[in-house]
Formats: structure tokens, C-alpha cells, sequence
């Protein structure tokens, strides 16, 4: 038998392609699996603020890397496509495709926002999370989140919050009349209702203001992001609890539309990416705190807490307030009788199980 004449073969493939009748040869599965997309995220929170800048570059990086670098998504600084408090209505109209946000910067459009990041005397870090995995919370708020045209992920916990640097000392009730804090969300509204006058400051200017006087105290997050706008220059007294930020989310938000085209495969990377950066800032947090709480004391910062006359005041004042926002909002109404039902049930379940082993330990390692 003679052997076939590979130059021959290849001649009569070429002619039978002109022709039109050799299959396409299939483009590798992974090509195929992973269509190139490019999406941008324009975030609220500047890249110096690492603890939550960490959550938008884990994010990003891991939805590159799971898809072959075919899923970009590109960070924009508040500012350099919409402000910062604006990333919500640009998500929703599709100007961009995500936003890293705080749910609770849009409590004007419905207060039922401020449970997507937290509510003054809530939830922890992760009884947040327990809530809106396990206890309903997702669900409870899909139809707000919907309303505005969004899909939402939870992406990063700052963990427990400090109260703020104040000019003066704070011990009754009656030292908060007519102090003018600067605070927003559901915080604000609910220390007016302690006699605070709220005001409502970027982050760019709050030291001028508290150096001038124009404000009387400031609050903003935890050490770590706290020292880098040198309130303690200005203010000597640093109190805690933030009993208003407890545990806040932060949030992303993704153009409804946007999340719908993409195919599963990428949902699913999306999905598991948030849940990482979520950890991810988190931990930076908790490791990030103690050494730039050490160099404020050391600088003379007075560590204050809130006298137990003022938590009564303001957990009493957190009842009617949302007493009165469940009057003036169905989704809150709604969001608000699920989380505190699981609220109850667990910081019971923590009074058992973590709190006294907490309280021992942090006494013993002061010892």
C-alpha cells in the first residue's frame, strides 16, 4: 500500500475549506467560557483609607484571576466619574456597572438603606453577616435593593466603631446639648434626639472645621483610619463606643441589568470574590487597630467611654426613632420587624456563649 502524500492532503483540505465544507475547528473551551467584559466600580472610599480600599482591590484582583484575566474591572477614586454619594444612582442608571458604597449614605431615598450597612444599636460584625445569610436579611432587603435597580453583595465590615474625637469631656446627657457633631445616617438623627446638633462633613473637612471650632466633635471610623485625619491634634477626647456603628457593611451594588448578562460562571466568581473581600477587610481592621490606638494615647489622646447614663439615653431614643421610621416607610417597617427578631435571639445566644469568656479574658491580659 502506497503512502499518502501529505502535500496532497493539505491541498485538497484547503480546497475543500474555500469550498465551504470543512467544519469550524471549536475555539478552546476556556475562550468560549470566558467572554471578555470590562466593567467599572466607582467607589466612595478613597484608596487611602486601606482597611476599605482593601475590599475593592481583593474583589477585583480575584474576579481577573478566576477568569483568566478575561473579567476586568477597573477602580475609580470617588470623584473621577461621580461623587462619592452619587455611586448609587449611577449604578442604578447604568453609567457605571458597581459601586463599593455605604447602603446607609442613602437613607434620604428610604431609611430601610440603613440596614444594608447598620443601625445604631445593632448588630456586630458577625451577627451582620448571620443576618443577612442565615436570619433573612438578604431577602428582606431585595425588594429596596430592586427598587433602585441593583443587585447587592455585602463587601467588608469595618468592625465595632469608636465614638468620635470630642474638644470637651462628655458625661451626662446634658453635655450633649447643642454639641455640634459631625455624624450622618440614622446616627445623626439619632443623637439630635440627645440635644446633638448633627453636621454633615466629608472627610476632607473635618479637621479644619474641628481646629476652628466650627464643629465640637467628629466621628468618622476606627484608629486605623482615624490617625490619618489627625483629629487628635485638635480634639483630646476620644470616646467609645460608636453605639450608632456597631458593625457597619459596606456595600456592593451592581447594575441589575449588567449582573443579569453575565453569564453564570461569572456570577458565581462574583459571588464567592465579594464574600473573600468582605473577609478580607475585616481582618484588616482587626490587625490594623491596636498599633494606631497605642500611638494616639501615647500622643496624649484621652481614651473615654460613654458613661452608662448616655448608652440608656441613646438606646431608648433608638426605640422611638425607629418606631417613628417604620410610620413613614413600608421597607422599613418590613426590613426592621426581621432584624430585630434575629437581633434578640442573638446577642441572647452571645451573652452565653462569647461575652463572659471576653469579659474574663480582657480583664486577665490587663492583669
Amino acid at each position: 500500500m502506497k503512502s499518502r502524500n501529505p502535500r496532497m492532503d493539505r491541498r485538497k483540505v484547503l480546497g475543500l475549506a474555500a469550498a465551504g465544507t470543512v467544519a469550524a475547528v471549536p475555539m478552546p473551551a476556556v475562550a468560549q467560557s470566558n467572554p471578555a467584559i470590562k466593567w467599572r466600580l466607582a467607589s466612595s472610599f478613597p484608596k487611602n483609607l486601606v482597611g476599605l480600599y482593601a475590599a475593592s482591590e481583593t474583589f477585583i484582583k480575584r474576579v481577573a484571576e478566576a477568569t483568566d484575566n478575561q473579567f476586568q474591572i477597573a477602580y475609580f477614586a470617588p470623584g473621577e466619574i461621580v461623587g462619592p454619594l452619587q455611586t448609587l444612582d449611577a449604578t442604578g442608571a447604568g453609567t457605571i456597572e458597581c459601586t463599593h458604597t455605604g447602603s446607609y449614605y442613602y437613607i434620604g431615598k428610604d431609611p430601610a438603606f440603613a440596614f444594608g450597612t447598620n443601625v445604631p444599636f445593632g448588630l456586630n460584625a458577625r451577627q451582620q453577616d448571620a443576618w443577612l445569610f442565615e436570619g433573612g436579611g438578604n431577602e428582606a432587603l431585595a425588594p429596596l435593593f430592586d427598587q433602585f435597580n441593583v443587585v447587592h453583595f455585602p463587601f467588608g465590615n469595618t468592625g465595632a466603631q469608636m465614638g468620635g474625637f470630642f474638644r470637651k469631656q462628655i458625661n451626662t446627657v446634658a453635655d450633649l446639648n447643642g454639641l455640634k457633631l459631625r455624624i450622618g445616617g440614622l446616627g445623626g438623627q439619632l443623637m439630635q434626639k440627645l440635644g446633638v446638633v448633627p453636621q454633615q462633613l466629608a472627610g476632607g473637612d473635618v479637621y479644619p472645621a474641628l481646629e476652628r471650632g466650627t464643629i465640637d466633635a467628629a466621628e468618622f471610623t476606627t484608629p486605623m483610619d482615624d490617625e490619618k485625619l489627625g483629629l487628635a491634634k485638635v480634639a483630646k477626647y476620644y470616646y467609645y463606643p460608636g453605639f450608632w456603628d456597631y458593625g457597619p457593611l459596606t456595600n456592593l451594588f451592581i447594575n441589575k441589568a449588567k449582573w443579569q448578562e453575565l453569564p453564570p460562571s461569572y456570577r458565581a466568581i462574583v459571588q464567592s470574590a465579594a464574600a473573600e473581600a468582605s473577609r478580607a477587610m475585616l481582618m484588616k481592621y482587626d490587625a490594623g487597630n491596636p498599633e494606631p490606638m497605642r500611638r494616639l494615647v501615647s500622643a496624649g489622646m484621652e481614651l473615654k467611654p460613654f458613661s452608662r447614663e448616655i448608652l440608656e439615653a441613646g438606646f431608648k431614643a433608638s426605640q422611638e426613632l425607629y418606631a417613628e421610621l417604620s410610620q413613614k416607610s413600608a421597607h422599613f417597617k418590613r426590613v426592621h420587624e426581621s432584624w430585630s427578631r434575629f437581633r434578640s435571639e442573638a446577642h441572647l445566644w452571645f451573652s452565653i456563649s462569647e461575652t463572659r469568656m471576653d469579659s474574663f479574658l480582657q480583664a486577665a491580659l490587663r492583669r
